[in-house]
């Protein structure tokens, strides 16, 4: 089982919107060597929404090539047609993905049933360690403890990130007691009262600009020094605030391009950081240590 925090990386991108390997594999780099987990790749934080097939399987390769066995990589290749999200799975099986990430079915709404036949028509289709992923924020559609309780008993579904940001959702999901399966934190905010509460780790967007003060987090709080990893804790609070002033990644990935870590650009529908926000931003990095 993987524990601790596991990064939400970004998909670079230049300016006209194409990707940016160059600059991939320095965030790679520089993710595992702050003491990363895992790295899930081409998620909702890699704008897996407007990459192409061929680009979202060619980030996924990519980055497992600079990993290089270095840490896990995680894919995300959830849709909302099943079919497709076999097809996705498959392809980064075949780069060599460790595991696969797949959100819930967004926009066509499925009941728990449609939700458990979909992610057992995955399993059954791609033999790969699976993460499902709950994200009713941003899918219209909330998967509930008894139909995660179902899922784990397949094999190959061996965890879930739960992005409600809902601490009795953590707590209903801890009282399951579902051995060997992994609970990740989606929602940084409440990562900390997360794993304090039993949850193994967090799939951050936060650890994309602070990967080591995620990584202190984390792990004090896995090793139950909840002194220790609100005081880490208290110098992120701005972060896992305005990192979602806008719909993410735009606050993310213009916090990475003003710390001259990557280009700033990103694909439409979603556009830059409202000037609003930059300063406020620049005050987050600031308290963090980054600039």
């Amino acid at each position: 089982m993987i524990v601790g925090s596991l990064v939400a990386l970004v998909t670079p991108m230049r300016e006209d919107g194409a990707v940016d390997h160059d600059a991939l594999a320095k965030i790679v780099d520089r993710t595992i060597e702050a003491g990363t987990a895992a790295i899930v790749s081409v998620g909702t934080t890699g704008e897996s929404s407007t990459l192409d097939v061929a680009e979202h399987t060619e980030v996924i390769r990519r980055t497992i090539e600079v990993a290089a066995g270095r840490v896990p990589v995680i894919a995300g290749t959830g849709a909302n047609n099943t079919a497709e999200a076999i097809h996705l799975t498959a392809a980064a099986k075949s780069a060599g993905a460790d595991a696969a990430l797949l959100v819930t079915p967004y926009y066509n709404k499925p009941p728990q049933e449609g939700l458990y036949r979909h992610f057992i028509a995955v399993a059954e289709a791609v033999d790969i360690p699976q993460i499902l992923y709950n994200v009713p924020g941003r899918t219209g559609c909330d998967m509930l403890p008894s139909t995660v309780e179902r899922l784990a008993a397949v094999p190959n579904i061996v965890g879930l990130k739960e992005a409600l940001g809902d601490l009795d959702r953590v707590r209903d999901l801890v009282a399951l007691g579902l051995e060997g399966f992994a609970l990740y934190s989606g929602d940084d905010g409440t990562a900390r009262a997360s794993i304090l509460a039993g949850f193994h780790g967090d799939i951050s967007v936060t650890a994309n600009v602070a990967p080591d003060a995620m990584v202190r987090m984390c792990a004090a709080a896995l090793a139950g020094d909840a002194e220790l990893a609100a005081e880490i804790d208290a110098d992120l609070a701005a972060l896992h605030r305005v990192l979602f002033a806008e719909p993410n990644p735009i606050p993310v990935k213009w916090a990475l391009a003003e710390m001259g870590l990557m280009p700033a650009g990103i694909r439409l529908p979603l556009v830059p950081l409202d000037e609003m926000h930059h300063e406020d931003v620049r005050a987050a990095l600031r308290s963090a240590g980054l600039i």
